[in-house]
């Protein structure tokens, strides 16, 4: 029983942490992928760290960027100037799959975790993807197309700022247009166009479609003169020359201007927070309902064996004699006749 107890725990530890991972990112076997993690000012020069495990309290390093700056599969960068540090995995398996964390080192006191993932290594197509995470462009204007199987919102959002979604929207002066489109090879993908680009803007941003997410950083350069002369478009991973427009009876347009970034999601946050605070918290009734039950059960065997009565009936049937002998937990002694 509490083998059972025991394994019914581990599976709702897995449960709560599953759900309680911030950002949802699913990778083909064999690929690689890189998260962004930004910090804070006051922490550009603290050692910056990537972790694995189920319990914060027990995430094993992966990479540092005080030693090594890779570690097997994975490396790691600090752009201070920047304040973003990434981590790279490179050819995953699905042992790869798993809890990771950006944290942030702080000597003679509490590390601070910035952000979690929950990162999954499946052998099929993944549900959300794109084909380039870099994505290079001039002022001006560029696409970029996220493929995804899976249902749910559509968002489009930088890292630690503003988010789009519906059909179109702004982002730090920036127009954008999310279209659901679908190519020759019946793959739907999400189509999003910014238009307005200046270099301001090299940063990193997220696809989201559900719970899934897809981090990319886009970097635009400055236009040449002879850019200058004509409109320009740059458009990356665009699979099909003609791009279908929008349905008509598309959702009416919104633009949620609450941080909604990777770091800067507090609002849905501080939501998941408290559902998984709530989840947490009836599952560790259940779990010590379950434990309270089998002590006291375990308590009633153990006291059953220790009561040992003696029937004898060699006496005359209106003069049979019980003894019996109870030993409790103290060790003392009690004895007793029935008449």
């Amino acid at each position: 029983m509490a083998l059972h107890l025991s394994l019914l725990l581990l599976l709702l530890l897995l449960l709560v942490y599953r759900i309680s991972a911030v950002g949802y990112v699913s990778v083909q076997t064999g690929g690689s992928i890189t998260f962004p993690c930004s910090y804070d000012q006051y922490y550009i020069n603290h050692v910056k760290y990537w972790c694995k495990g189920l319990v914060w309290e027990v995430c094993s390093y992966v990479v540092r960027t005080d030693h090594p700056k890779s570690s097997g599969k994975n490396s790691i960068s600090d752009d201070i100037n920047k304040r973003i540090f990434t981590v790279t995995m490179t050819n995953l398996t699905s042992w790869d799959y798993g809890n990771y964390r950006c944290v942030v080192e702080i000597n003679r006191g509490t590390d601070i975790m910035i952000h979690w993932f929950y990162l999954s290594v499946t052998t099929g197509t993944p549900e959300l993807y794109v084909e380039q995470q870099e994505v290079t462009g001039v002022e001006g204007g560029i696409t970029v197309c996220c493929y995804y199987s899976n249902s749910g919102d559509m968002k489009w959002y930088r890292m630690g700022g503003d988010c789009v979604s519906g059909y179109s929207g702004t982002l730090h002066g920036t127009s954008v247009t999310l279209k659901r489109t679908s190519d020759a090879n019946n793959r739907t993908f999400l189509t999003v166009t910014m238009s307005g680009l200046k270099m301001e803007n090299t940063d990193w941003y997220w696809c989201r479609v559900g719970e899934l997410e897809m981090p990319v950083h886009i970097t635009v350069s400055q236009q040449t003169a002879t850019q200058r002369t004509s409109k320009m478009t740059s458009t990356t991973q665009d699979p099909t020359p003609q791009q279908p427009s929008a349905s008509p009876t598309a959702e009416p347009v919104q633009t949620d201007n609450t941080s909604q970034g990777a770091e800067g999601n507090m609002e849905e946050v501080h939501q998941r927070s408290v559902k998984v605070l709530l989840i947490s918290l009836g599952m560790l009734v259940v779990v010590t309902a379950g434990i309270l039950v089998t002590w006291k059960m375990w308590r009633r065997h153990s006291n059953l064996e220790n009561t040992k009565c003696i029937d004898i009936t060699r006496t005359p049937p209106s003069h049979a004699l019980t003894y019996c002998t109870i030993e409790n937990p103290m060790g003392s002694l009690w004895s007793g006749r029935d008449r």
